[in-house]
């Protein structure tokens, strides 16, 4: 019987062993829906499931999933619980639509998944995720609350209401939005940890409202509602000329409290006219000037229960309906991530205080103070020195940028701001009351949560800082829209910037939902005409648009988009604004050429000082629109050829012919010579495939030449220094591509850098060799645009592609091109499907090249001397290099 016993156990531990086995060679991981995680907002009747899977085994592939999606999360009871459950043999394992039962306003969903792989493993039920619907507009109950009377005060309202629950509470979701931005606590606890809600969007076409799971904060008996509100982009200053309540004059509050109790029974809160107000610390609040705050305002307990209003509390006003649509958040949330302190504390020439925390940040900074009641402590915020060393805020035209804080007296506080953000490095303090230490100060950044997708690295720390500055200036302006600049009386949606740093900051971070987000406004702002604003969301004149290289915005990211992610739904939702821009270009071209309008042209090119040998790199507006305009076309054939559409792939196929057609005989000699004789020029026509194919090689030698011309340096602006490398490389040029990233002097990507750049600048030379300034009003010092060469860093560097026929890395290629006396380089990127990775080392005139390929996808490996088809798993590659 022993032995018998013994034998079982042995055979019991085999199985358990054989099932841990099992288990970790297929998983399946990171569950997402609409590419979020565990979204509370859903508003799209058809959302989209995603997951990755892991294999311990090399060359795996998904050949069958099974969903189950339900409404109790531990789907016992399948008849009742489960709403939809689906099998499919197929290798689809990204943005999958849900096609169960009709899913209902507000309810909470939980799913799962497990998929069988083509080495005969099953993996085991994916951890449970869950995404729960977002309110209909019948659902809204809640009414719009302000201030009494015309909302005129500059300082923060606070509202407040008591409610009791006399049940056991299951749980409770909070709806929130307003006009304006809202803070809010519950039991005198801030209910998220988002900032900047309810976020910036076209207000006059739709509005966001957020949800928060508030369950852990209710309690039986008491609770107490509390939130404030600041002016935002929606009342305050934004845009040009001093410009104050752009979409109304009213900040309001609109918030449902929805209770379900373990009963079954469910209790509503609403904003009402019960809710009462009064006036906070917070004297004012303006993005473009920051925030001032009387501690000696402050109101002990006034979020939290048993708290005794007095006179100063008075009845709010209901507000009528607006127009506007309320839509779910569908981008990321504005969250707090690195925390700097002081790298040093000291005195300028001119005598004043300033904390230098080393990185140029956008953000804000917390600061711990303490002295005798009514003193009045000013924060400055600026992005570098004079060359004297004094601290420097011209570049910043009229925005203040401060924020002040008046102290109440006794013990020690800590002060930060609620309804805005700067952009800087150094700080000037004023009026502190003791001695100033570095634990008295902390910067904090802020920007919208996206997960960091992409690393990359070189033995060149140079370009390793480059990468940081281009990752940093991304951070600073992606704060809810893709800005301009984060500091100065501007920070709008410029919408040239974010269509050339597009595909760089796909790389960098995960922007599947910043930017899907963000095209709404595009598309809500586009007039009827089908022009694109400047600026999105539009702040400018309802004519200030349609200029080459900005409005051709409205084609380019949704493409890059759908390149990036795989994301099919983004152009089918952006098809018509895409057609309608074309449409618009074709309504005012003549002769099949656009050379009419403003525009903006290769914004902030090369220009020197004095300029008497004619070298200025000025290139043709309308040349450069015309290859937009061709440009936009083939990225709309591209979108219809994916969508189906046959009829519009033929119609703008002939289109496209005739704008090409009509480039050549406008701006081109016989022999293919332009008639801007510009890097530009030449990058632009190259890029877009606008010169006869017979013709391109020898213009890709006339941009070899300008560059060498001009000993190696960029001379290109916005709309140019995107394509430059990447036109090099695919036409045999990849020294000079390496040449140009290489160059350390004025005008180049490494000179910022070596002038101690912790960001992109807006221009080549922010920061002269002398240390003088570019001209300050308009001299940003952390501005994306030129950021766009880590695009090219990531492929041809790296090597990290996804095939042309494969979007979203479904198929990858990795093609590594060493150059520039780099030794290694290594890079990693987070795509749908798991992590790529490429890491090159050159030793001995051999090429030694590590990769990785996530599970479900395949590779191209492209060296020198041979290419290699390879499945999932990581592999080791060497090749000899001339």
């Amino acid at each position: 019987m022993k032995t018998m016993l013994q034998k079982l156990g042995i055979l019991g531990l085999l199985i358990v062993l054989n099932l841990s086995t099992f288990a970790q060679k297929l998983a399946v991981i990171d569950l997402k829906v609409e590419h979020l995680s565990n979204p509370l907002a859903v508003e799209t009747e058809i959302p989209r499931l995603s997951w990755k899977i892991t294999s311990t085994e090399k060359n795996t592939q998904q050949t069958e999933y099974e969903i189950r999606v339900g409404t109790n999360k531990t789907f016992l009871n399948k008849d009742k619980d489960l709403v939809w459950k689906h099998r499919a043999s197929t290798d689809q394992s990204v943005l999958i639509d849900y096609a169960g039962s009709p899913l209902q306003s507000k309810k909470k969903y939980f799913w799962q998944v497990r998929v069988t792989d083509n080495h005969g493993n099953t993996s085991a039920w994916s951890t449970i995720g869950f995404f729960q619907m977002g309110i209909s507009a019948s659902d809204w109950s809640a009414q719009w609350i302000t201030v009494s009377g015309k909302d005129t005060s500059s300082r923060s309202p606070l509202f407040r209401k008591e409610f009791s629950l006399k049940k056991k509470i299951k749980s409770a979701m909070a709806y929130i939005t307003a006009k304006g931005l809202y803070e809010t606590k519950l039991n005198g606890v801030r209910i998220s940890d988002t900032y900047f809600a309810p976020g910036w969007t076209s207000y006059k076409n739709h509005l966001q409202y957020q949800v928060y799971d508030v369950t852990a904060l209710l309690r039986v008996g008491s609770n107490a509602l509390g939130a404030s509100l600041g002016n935002g982009w929606y009342k305050g200053r934004i845009g040009f000329g001093n410009q104050h309540n752009f979409y109304g004059d009213t900040r309001g509050l609109l918030l449902q409290l929805e209770v379900e109790y373990t009963d079954g029974t469910r209790e509503t809160i609403n904003t009402d006219e019960n809710w009462k107000y009064t006036y906070g610390p917070i004297m004012a609040s303006d993005i473009y000037d920051g925030e001032i705050y009387d501690a000696r305002m402050e109101i002990t307990g006034w979020d939290n229960i048993d708290f005794k209003e007095d006179s100063n509390w008075k009845n709010v006003n209901v507000m009528n309906k607006g127009t506007e649509k309320l839509i779910a958040m569908s981008g990321p949330p504005v969250r707090k991530h690195e925390q700097f302190k002081a790298l040093s504390i000291f005195k300028t020439p001119k005598g004043e205080t300033v904390v230098d925390f080393g990185q140029n940040l956008v953000g804000w900074v917390m600061l711990k103070a303490q002295g005798p009641t009514g003193t009045k402590i000013t924060l400055s915020h600026a992005e570098v020195l004079t060359k004297e060393g004094n601290f420097y805020t011209t570049n910043l035209r009229s925005a203040k940028a401060q924020d002040s804080y008046i102290l109440k007296g006794g013990a020690e506080q800590i002060f930060e701001p609620h309804f805005t953000f700067q952009g800087f490095r150094y700080v000037k303090v004023e009026g502190y009351p003791r001695e100033l230490k570095s634990d008295d100060l902390t910067a904090v950044a802020l920007y919208s949560d996206m997960a960091t997708t992409g690393k990359f690295t070189t033995s060149n720390p140079l370009i390793n800082q480059l990468q940081h500055n281009i990752q940093w200036g991304q951070k600073g302006n992606f704060v809810d829209v893709p800005t301009d600049c984060p500091q100065r009386d501007e920070r709008l949606g410029w919408t040239g910037d974010a269509q050339a740093f597009a595909n760089t900051a796909a790389y960098n971070m995960d922007v599947a939902g910043f930017f899907t987000k963000w095209l709404k406004d595009v598309k809500a702002d586009q007039q009827p005409s089908g022009l694109i604003p400047h600026v999105v969301p539009n702040v400018l004149g309802i004519n200030d648009g349609a200029s080459a290289g900005w409005a051709d915005v409205a084609t380019i990211i949704p493409w890059d988009m759908y390149r990036a992610y795989g994301d099919r739904r983004i152009l089918e939702t952006q098809y018509e604004s895409m057609q309608k821009w074309v449409g618009y270009i074709t309504s005012v071209a003549k002769n099949n050429l656009w050379n009419s309008g403003f525009h903006f042209g290769d914004w902030l090119f090369y220009r020197p000082n004095d300029d008497n040998d004619g070298r200025a790199a000025v290139t043709d507006k309308y040349l450069i629109a015309q290859t937009f305009y061709a440009h936009s076309t083939q990225l709309l054939i591209n979108a219809a050829e994916v969508l189906g559409k046959k009829e519009d792939v033929a119609k703008y196929t002939a289109l496209l012919s005739n704008i090409k057609a009509a480039f050549a005989k406008e701006y081109m000699t016989p022999t293919g010579r332009l008639v801007s004789g510009t890097q530009t020029a030449y990058v632009l026509a190259l890029q877009f495939d606008m010169l006869p194919e017979g013709l391109r090689a020898a213009c890709a030698d006339r941009l070899v030449t300008n560059i060498r011309d001009y000993g190696n340096h960029l001379t290109t602006g916005f709309l140019g220094t995107p394509y430059i490398c990447h036109v090099l490389t695919r036409f045999g040029h990849n020294d000079v591509a390496y040449d140009l990233l290489m160059q350390e002097s004025y005008p180049s990507w490494l000179y910022p850098v070596k002038m101690g750049a912790t960001t992109i600048w807006e221009r080549w030379d922010g920061i002269k060799p002398d240390g003088s300034f570019q001209t300050p009003d308009m001299n940003s010092y952390n501005h994306y645009a030129y950021g766009a060469i880590g695009d090219w860093m990531y492929r041809t560097i790296a090597g990290i592609n996804s095939a042309a026929d494969a979007p979203g890395y479904k198929s990858i290629v990795i093609a590594p091109k060493p150059g520039g006396k780099l030794t290694h380089a290594s890079a990693e990127l987070e795509t749908v499907y798991g992590t790529v990775k490429s890491a090159w080392l050159l030793e001995n005139n051999l090429l030694k090249l590590d990769v990785t390929v996530p599970a479900n996808t395949r590779a191209k490996i492209v060296l020198v001397d041979s290419s290699h088809d390879i499945g999932s798993g990581t592999y080791h590659f060497e090749s000899s290099v001339k």
